[in-house]
């Protein structure tokens, strides 16, 4: 039914829109679908994106920012939360007339990130089938794989791809469409070749890099291990030349880092990656928002992340309480967490640059153990964080989240939302979880008077 030939098949990939109760671009793009995106075009497909995030209504100065919103009516499990739900990107009018623009698709791909965010997805994917009539769709992504036969059976797509493999993908798309790969499989595989194809976005103004895939570690509310099995490191001098490319070649000046485990061994890694960059004099600042694992911060990788480039520094902390650090596998102690500080603010970097991570809302934390780690954080002289803990499918601490949660985890992907804090009780509620965050939210106002 969807067998389609074409000489030069045309493919549409498209990063729907997300739909929350509120949302920010950290530095938000479809690497997965870019990456997909270079494959195709080095094997004959044209390729036309369409990224639905690409509207901002205020950006910063490293050029993050408030998306663009609309206030939309909330989605029926949710109609009990006192909050605005929104869509966010570009207008829904904005995304029909890019749709009356461009060539009727052969085959239509779609990413999915998280999976609270499927309304947004939905609609999106709703839209296209609208306007291309017939046109397959295949979805891809994170939600699609957490939780594959929600996607299955919701989602409205023709095909649900399971996994994270650029070149299965590609496989798929080179069967719908009839088209024989020119790249050889072995080639396929090189994350070094062909980049993500970044140059289809109309304005660039940063980029995102991914130096590794996967992480070595295993805790217990990441879902890394099942989304990308292993743990794979690029040759860094071939980084360099990736980031290189961007900074000269499109002006870039802000490049965001997507690794998990960006400063494991950092000998062999992060800091060949920086002695480059500096002895090459690329001018560029680099972005750490996925959080930066505090052991390996010594001076050395502290000075040279500061004359690097590095300007947001984010540290994956989690909490200052001893038991939940070795339930959580231990990653970091608070000595170390310290030292750690100690050095960055050595090398340069003032308190409002060090942000450190504090896990919110897990499944039987209670408040004081949060406002003790907030506490620490500011004593040791970082910024706290807050991170709310949202229930992943498939992670080792989903089943304990689902037995403690008064919303139905299992069934609704919605009430993996950390926006309602899923895993809240009389030991930590949502009263509770407010009066931290403003208490903070004052202190750090006060700070900067």
């Amino acid at each position: 039914m969807f067998h389609v030939k074409h000489a030069s098949p045309h493919i549409l990939l498209i990063n729907p829109w997300i739909t929350d109760f509120s949302a920010y671009n950290f530095w938000i793009r479809p690497l997965g679908l870019l990456h997909v995106a270079g494959l195709l075009r080095q094997n004959g497909f044209r390729v036309t994106l369409i990224d639905c995030l690409n509207a901002y209504s205020r950006r910063k100065e490293y050029c993050d920012g408030k998306f663009w919103k609309t206030h939309i009516p909330k989605p029926a499990p949710l109609k009990s939360i006192p909050r605005n739900y929104s869509r966010y990107g570009i207008p829904e009018g904005a995304l029909l007339e890019r749709f009356s623009l461009i060539e009727k698709p052969d085959v239509i791909g779609v990413t999915s990130g998280m999976t609270y965010w499927y309304p947004g997805l939905f609609e999106t994917i709703q839209r296209a089938k609208d306007v291309f009539k017939g046109v397959p769709i295949v979805l891809g992504g994170i939600y699609a794989t957490l939780c594959h036969d929600h996607a299955v059976r919701e989602s409205g797509a023709d095909f649900v791809f399971k996994g994270r493999g650029e070149v299965e993908i590609l496989e798929v798309l080179s069967k719908l469409t009839d088209l024989r790969l020119r790249t050889p499989n072995d080639v396929l595989k090189n994350k070094d070749s062909p980049y993500p194809a970044f140059d289809l976005y109309p304005q660039l103004d940063y980029v995102c890099v991914s130096t590794s895939r996967g992480c070595p570690f295993r805790c217990p509310y990441c879902a890394s291990p099942f989304l990308a099995k292993g743990f794979f490191r690029r040759d860094p001098l071939k980084v360099v030349e990736e980031i290189e490319h961007w900074t000269t070649r499109f002006c870039i000046n802000n490049i965001a880092f997507y690794d998990d485990a960006l400063l494991i061994e950092p000998s062999k890694h992060v800091l060949p990656i920086l002695k480059e960059v500096i002895r090459r004099n690329i001018r560029c600042n680099f972005h750490a928002p996925n959080g930066l694992h505090i052991k390996e911060i010594d001076q050395e990788v502290a000075d040279l992340l500061l004359r690097g480039g590095f300007k947001t520094i984010r540290l994956g902390f989690e909490t200052s309480n001893e038991a939940i650090q070795i339930e959580m596998g231990r990653k970091v102690d608070n000595q170390e967490f310290g030292r750690a500080v100690k050095h960055l603010r050595r090398a340069g970097y003032p308190r409002q640059d060090i942000g450190a991570y504090i896990m919110v809302g897990l499944p039987g934390q209670k408040v004081e153990e949060v406002e003790e780690s907030v506490a620490f954080v500011r004593e040791t002289g970082a910024r706290p964080i807050l991170a709310e803990y949202s229930p992943i499918p498939h992670t080792p601490l989903f089943e304990k989240a689902f037995q403690v949660s008064p919303f139905d985890l299992r069934n609704e992907p919605l009430y993996h939302n950390n926006s309602i804090l899923p895993c809240q009780w009389d030991g930590f509620t949502f009263a509770d979880y407010t009066r931290v965050k403003e208490d903070l939210r004052r202190t750090q106002r006060n700070e900067s008077i």
